[in-house]
């Protein structure tokens, strides 16, 4: 290993309560292509949050929390208490002026509902039916000038899998943080329901959305083309949305697009606001 590569270390955040998932292994994926793709000496550790109630301290250069199953809602749990108080950490580890490399942290699904939830910033509550398939999603005005998803196209398209939404937001609470909505769920003129917020930019460091940009579009399509996946999918959903999927993961422009983008360009912003090292050769 060359010593001279920049060390950066990630830590992520395993909300899966050991529930079998793709997520973990394309969050892996995107970490490790990154790395190799800027050169870098790039360690991760996995924190299992809800199971044995592990959370990162403040030594990793950023954080990558993971969605998962179940209810956002708190119920009280030892592990909620501990997610909260990392979340009130890091916040206040970027807000002291002592600091001056700050924390990046990229909030997924089901860690981005909580967020919302202990910091105010809307509604979260059960949908009427899953959501779950391919879809396009719209930015805002801040989402088109928002570095994360300024080289997508608009609408974008995105890997949905849940059944609770942040809705009803608080503007007053977001205006408060700094906080920015970048993109709003699939206009629908036949559906009187309100829109889903699919990401929020809650400061400079902490961004989060409610899709799975992790999902690994050829990872995706091997497991949906399973047997048992594609025959779930089907008697859940229909034949319709399983063929829209399949099409969706083969283009190019859509879930590839999404996933080489989202995360990569989350922790390309955190690498790039890493101390430069000085080397010995140019102390002297």
């Amino acid at each position: 290993m060359n010593n001279d590569k920049t060390q950066f270390r990630i830590a992520i955040l395993d909300m899966y309560n050991g529930f079998e998932n793709e997520g973990m292994r394309c969050i892996k994926k995107i970490i490790t292509e990154f790395g190799e793709k800027e050169s870098l000496n790039l360690s991760y550790e996995i924190f299992d949050v809800r199971q044995k109630l592990e959370v990162p301290g403040m030594n990793f250069d950023a954080y990558i929390s993971t969605g998962g199953p179940g209810n956002p809602a708190p119920a009280g749990e030892a592990w909620e208490r501990k997610f909260f108080r990392f979340l009130d950490s890091l916040t206040e580890y970027n807000a002291s002026r002592h600091n001056r490399t700050k924390k990046h942290l990229f909030l997924i699904c089901h860690s981005f509902q909580m967020a919302c939830i202990h910091w105010q910033i809307g509604a979260v509550g059960k949908r009427r039916k899953t959501s779950f398939g391919t879809f396009p999603v719209h930015k805002t005005s801040g989402g088109r000038k928002d570095p994360l998803l300024n080289p997508l196209n608009d609408p974008f398209w995105i890997v949905d899998s849940r059944d609770f939404q942040v809705i009803q937001p608080d503007q007053q609470v977001i205006d408060n943080m700094g906080a920015k909505i970048l993109c709003l769920e699939k206009i629908r003129p036949h559906v009187s329901l309100e829109r889903a917020i699919m990401a929020i930019r809650f400061s400079k460091e902490i961004v989060g959305t409610q899709f799975h940009p992790e999902a690994d579009a050829e990872g995706m399509l091997r497991y949906f083309l399973r047997e048992d996946k594609k025959t779930s999918i089907i008697t859940n959903h229909g034949e319709a949305k399983y063929n829209d999927m399949i099409e969706h993961l083969n283009d190019p422009d859509k879930i590839r697009m999404t996933e080489a983008t989202v995360i990569p360009t989350f922790l390309k912003i955190a690498l790039d606001k890493m101390p430069v090292a000085v080397s010995a050769e140019e102390i002297r």
